[in-house]
């Protein structure tokens, strides 16, 4: 009998699987199907549904084709990352999943911003599965699918070109927004905290996980997947803009190893990360690796005097340098 190991219930992950049964084996998956229905789908329609998506975030929407998706941005009037958006094309209308918890206030934003745009704006009962394990140009465990399989093929994996990710690459392959599971490629399954600690090894950031009410795209990252620096007229676009135009933000991310000494226990999201008990940054996700032992990521000051340790919680923290170290 397979055990379903689940997450503690207050986390937004808590919905689906965090194992089953043996972690540290899932992760050493060559490869895996991982269950992430607990993202949040809206369904657009309309003929001006891609200008209105295009006037809204920071990614270039306009020649988004049937089949394509992409990565966007909501930001605050000052160039905060709000929240981070999936836009698959496909059948005549786009799909935009999101982080667990923000699918209402993302629906309720677009909904208050529509005023007369011809766009339709609904939740949308499909499931989002992922892979994990798959380099580009591998052959897609299920083919090219109309709706009728009840399998949408969301990202390819070209979509995630390995060679060019921090950390070797996060070997994920195409995720799929599902209406009928049985249609799900057969592969072995895997649970979310074997995503979760292949994701931090390759300083992959999530929107509300490894950010603040302060993260600008830059800071983590997302710049060059989820912003287009040559569109304009979006909120929170001038902010983009001079920070991209002056050089480095004032912070960045970085991969933390835990001593995993002191404490058994992981650093909770939001833990202050300090030296000499002054606040240098933050912790976003905290994971168990099964080569790297307890690693984080951590949003941090990019310049940091003095030659104390940091501390996150009762954990000592050494900092991965960044590629744009000097």
């Amino acid at each position: 009998m397979i055990t379903v190991g689940q997450l503690d219930p207050a986390s937004p992950d808590a919905p689906v699987a965090a194992h089953y049964g043996d972690p540290m084996r899932e992760q050493r998956l060559d490869q895996a199907l991982v269950d992430r229905s607990h993202r949040g789908v809206l369904k657009l329609t309309g003929p001006e549904r891609l200008t209105f998506l295009h006037n809204l975030t920071t990614q270039h929407l306009l020649s988004l084709e049937d089949g394509q998706a992409t990565q966007a941005l909501l930001l605050s009037p000052h160039g905060h990352i709000e929240h981070h958006l999936w836009i698959t094309a496909f059948d005549d209308a786009l799909w935009v999943d999101v982080e667990p918890g923000a699918l209402a206030p993302v629906r309720d934003f677009l909904l208050k911003m529509r005023f007369f745009t011809k766009v339709e704006i609904e939740d949308a009962s499909l499931k989002v599965y992922s892979t994990l394990g798959f380099e580009r140009g591998d052959v897609l465990p299920v083919p090219p699918a109309k709706f009728a399989t009840g399998v949408v093929p969301a990202r390819p994996t070209s979509l995630y070109p390995v060679e060019s990710l921090p950390g070797g690459g996060f070997k994920r392959g195409p995720d799929y927004l599902v209406f009928d599971e049985t249609q799900l490629p057969d592969l072995p399954r895997a649970g979310l905290w074997a995503y979760e600690a292949r994701r931090v090894a390759a300083r992959v950031p999530r929107a509300g996980f490894d950010t603040d009410h302060r993260t600008l795209p830059s800071e983590v990252d997302l710049t060059g997947v989820a912003v287009h620096l040559e569109k304009g007229c979006y909120r929170g676009q001038e902010t983009v803009a001079r920070v991209h135009h002056l050089g480095r933000p004032p912070r960045a991310l970085r991969l933390l190893h835990l001593d995993g000494i002191t404490t058994d226990h992981l650093p909770a999201p939001g833990t202050p990360i300090t030296v000499s008990q002054r606040a240098v940054g933050f912790v976003g996700t905290a994971v168990r690796h099964f080569e790297q032992g307890p690693i984080a990521l951590g949003v941090l000051k990019r310049k940091i005097s003095g030659d104390a340790p940091l501390i996150a919680g009762e954990s000592t923290v050494a900092v991965e340098s960044g590629d744009d170290d000097d």
